[in-house]
């Protein structure tokens, strides 16, 4: 596959929106966590639209190589950029690029109601950790490496690996603090915009981090039109709309 352009792409979504359900397909997806709130309401969209079907996986960064690289076919990947970084996984996307489709920074929050600290600069936000009696987050997960470096810069990796509480997906980690299990979220901060949490804010700008997605159309895809046609669907004003209103940046 050579490179899509936006042109082409838009061309080929308005192309297999227009075939209606006589014609339906059915895509299967993998995508990460971490992107599930705004994906989950696009495809809807998508399905409504074109009359198209969408079968989503989620995982995290590693579940999700294991996915790229095992029996069960997929169409698209929507997975944090570690993943196509991965030799085995990058090997079954197509040739050409993998476009950026949405990026997010990391924050800290705390449960609904309990006083907010202060994380202003790298150094509050340290102690602020450190005093943490324990953290909610996803160490095996892309999040958790853009975490473990920022830990590494502040010199408390090893304290972070005996306070944080893994969680094993996503909605998890607010569980875990609104129930009490956990005193801090420590994620993007799409995750933390949840009613149980009160966001304490995003890192400070010079330890932010980013975890972005990236699209990838699966060399073998059984449907490759309606992978570049719902990735068109994606790079949309409608669905940007919906990415910026869960907290994410389109691209």
């Amino acid at each position: 596959m050579g490179t899509w352009s936006i042109e082409v792409l838009f061309a080929s979504a308005l192309s297999l929106a227009s075939v209606g359900a006589v014609q339906a397909g059915e895509l299967q997806v993998i995508a990460g966590g971490g992107i599930a709130g705004p994906l989950s309401e696009i495809a809807a969209q998508f399905e409504r639209a074109s009359g198209h079907k969408l079968i989503i996986r989620y995982g995290t960064a590693p579940q999700l190589i294991k996915m790229a690289t095992g029996v069960a076919p997929f169409d698209l990947g929507i997975v944090p950029q570690d993943v196509w970084k991965d030799a085995a996984a990058r090997a079954k996307v197509a040739p050409g690029p993998t476009p950026d489709v949405a990026r997010v920074g990391l924050g800290v929050a705390v449960r609904a109601g309990a006083p907010k600290p202060d994380i202003s600069t790298p150094e509050k936000l340290k102690q602020t950790l450190l005093k943490a009696q324990s953290i909610a987050s996803i160490p095996a997960s892309a999040t958790g490496a853009q975490l473990a470096e920022v830990y590494e810069r502040l010199g408390i990796a090893e304290e972070m690996k005996a306070k944080t509480k893994a969680q094993p997906a996503p909605k998890q980690i607010a569980e875990a603090v609104g129930n009490g299990e956990a005193e801090l979220a420590v994620f993007t901060i799409n995750v933390l915009t949840d009613p149980r949490l009160n966001i304490v804010g995003p890192f400070p700008a010079d330890v932010q981090r980013e975890v972005i997605y990236a699209a990838g159309i699966a060399a073998n895809s059984k449907e490759p039109e309606l992978a570049k046609a719902f990735l068109a669907y994606l790079m949309s004003p409608p669905a940007v709309a919906v990415i910026k209103a869960n907290g994410m940046n389109p691209g």
